[in-house]
């Protein structure tokens, strides 16, 4: 995948000397919208605050997502609302209305624009009406003012558009800048950033602290932003599944719709607007996103992808493609997202996990939650207990039955399919690679800018076989999202560790 759109003129955030050892009142994993925003209110606070992230800022999800804050989340809250009382559905609007006003006004502080569209929630085709129309009752419901598309909104979208569900005045931003411009607000606060640190886990006992590839650092708190906890503490990699989507921005020769657009039915399209304001300076084009499969059980991300691309040649006014790239999320079963303090840890570790896509409200929704706990603030808003202790309901376990039913079989489906190809196996093609076995494990064999390379195939987290993607060249793990570069080195997931290389 290509750089994302949003990264193109990005400066990075210089990090700070790293020194192992050192103590702080909190350690802030992950340098996501999640970890910056709880780092920066942290550092407002006057807490002494360390961020480290293995990457650069925005590394992962935050800089690799569509730059929509919206209420308005396609099918969510309609689903939501199918298994759960009307009062949790509101508890999570509430959250992800706090979220985004803090967004908004924070933007807003720190001089970085964005844009007020109307988001959408639209049919394709007339199957996924009633879909629309329950999303629109569940709304209302949970006091969000949508109303029904005019007929001279769904007019004026080229795509097929058979109905729709509105809400004005949603944001639209560019994340990158975004998040640039908090990491280097919550440096000014106080807060030390270290990038290009990896940390491979954490401990509570004697003294809590992280352990990172330059050696630990001790604080009184914890903080876990990192997508999915690279703990097993509570076993969350359980209770949420990984996805990936792919995005493609495109110049544009004719009108481009204006609003932000997320599909009601399948395949998922998503599609928005992008212009100066709420993009890089001078960039004038639109995103099309979608193409979304769970990690490593996606068969050709290639073709998903080409799928796509050809989509928005068909139904919009598009030229040049300009950028290309995809991220991943991780979605609860009940489509909660988990936060709080982390089993075992004596309150010492916190975490965050869950957004289904929508981290630029959760995630600061996430933070604000995440930082009351830590300062001890008594008064909190009602949806942080609400969300905070919600019961598991039917459709709950329904859903987690049937996703680690799925992951079960793509555990042994791996080291079936590695059996049926003994090495020696032909070199693999430029960007392609295969998964075969030598001496009873499952190795891994790839071609990638010309280096053939072999690796152990077997994730290091719980021992499912590894995929090929063969649009992004990376090792994906079919069980729990881990993700690793043909080389070996981890990127992203459960897992600590990279990948053994073999020669």
């Amino acid at each position: 995948m290509t750089t994302p759109l949003w990264k193109q003129d990005a400066t990075p955030v210089p990090g700070a000397q790293f020194e192992p050892g050192r103590s702080y009142d909190v350690v802030v994993v992950g340098a996501g919208i999640t970890g910056l925003a709880t780092a920066y209110l942290l550092a407002r606070a006057g807490m002494g605050v360390a961020i480290v992230e293995a990457g650069e800022v925005g590394h992962l999800a935050t800089g690799g997502n569509t730059g929509k804050a919206s209420l308005l989340q396609g099918t969510v809250l309609s689903t939501l609302r199918s298994g759960h009382p009307a009062g949790l559905v509101r508890a999570y609007v509430e959250a992800n209305r706090s979220g985004q006003e803090w967004l908004a006004a924070t933007a807003d502080e720190l001089s970085v624009p964005y844009v007020r569209r109307t988001a959408f929630t639209y049919a394709q085709t007339d199957d996924a009406l009633s879909s629309v129309e329950a999303e629109k009752d569940a709304a209302r419901e949970a006091g969000v003012p949508v109303r029904r598309a005019t007929r001279d909104e769904l007019d004026a979208v080229p795509f097929p558009l058979a109905s729709a569900v509105a809400l004005d005045d949603q944001v639209s931003i560019d994340p990158m800048t975004f998040a640039t411009a908090l990491a280097r607000a919550a440096v000014d606060a106080g807060a030390v950033l270290h990038t290009g640190v990896t940390v491979r886990g954490a401990k509570v006992l004697p003294r809590a602290h992280v352990q990172t590839d330059d050696g630990p650092l001790y604080a009184d708190s914890i903080v876990l932003a990192t997508g999915i906890p690279v703990l097993d503490r509570g076993g969350y990699f359980a209770k949420v599944h990984g996805t990936r989507s792919y995005c493609v921005a495109f110049a544009a020769d004719g009108p481009i719709p204006e609003g932000m657009y997320l599909s009601a039915d399948s395949p998922t399209r998503s599609v928005r607007a992008v212009s100066a304001g709420d993009g890089p300076a001078g960039y004038s084009g639109i995103i099309v996103g979608g193409a979304g499969h769970p990690v490593g059980r996606g068969g050709s991300e290639r073709e998903r992808v080409d799928q796509l691309v050809a989509w928005a040649r068909q139904h919009l006014p598009v030229t040049e493609e300009t950028h290309r790239w995809s991220a991943q999320d991780y979605q609860s079963h009940n489509l909660i997202p988990f936060i709080g303090a982390m089993p075992r840890s004596l309150g010492r570790v916190r975490f965050a996990t869950g957004y289904g896509k929508w981290g630029l409200t959760n995630g600061p929704a996430a933070a604000q939650r995440i930082v009351a706990e830590i300062l001890g603030d008594g008064d909190k808003p009602r949806w942080m207990t609400a969300l905070g202790t919600r019961m598991t309901m039917p459709s709950d376990l329904a859903r987690g039955v049937a996703e680690n039913a799925k992951v079960g079989r793509a555990a042994a489906q791996g080291w079936v399919e590695a059996e049926r190809t003994p090495v020696p196996v032909p070199q693999p093609a430029e960007g392609a690679g295969v998964v075969a076995q030598r001496g009873g494990r499952p190795v891994g064999i790839s071609t990638v800018d010309g280096v053939t390379r072999a690796v152990d195939a077997v994730c290091p987290h719980l021992g499912g076989v590894l995929s090929w993607n063969d649009e992004e060249c990376t090792w994906d793990c079919p069980l729990h999202a881990s993700r690793f570069e043909a080389n070996g080195a981890r990127i992203e997931g459960p897992a600590c560790s990279d990948l053994k290389p073999l020669s």
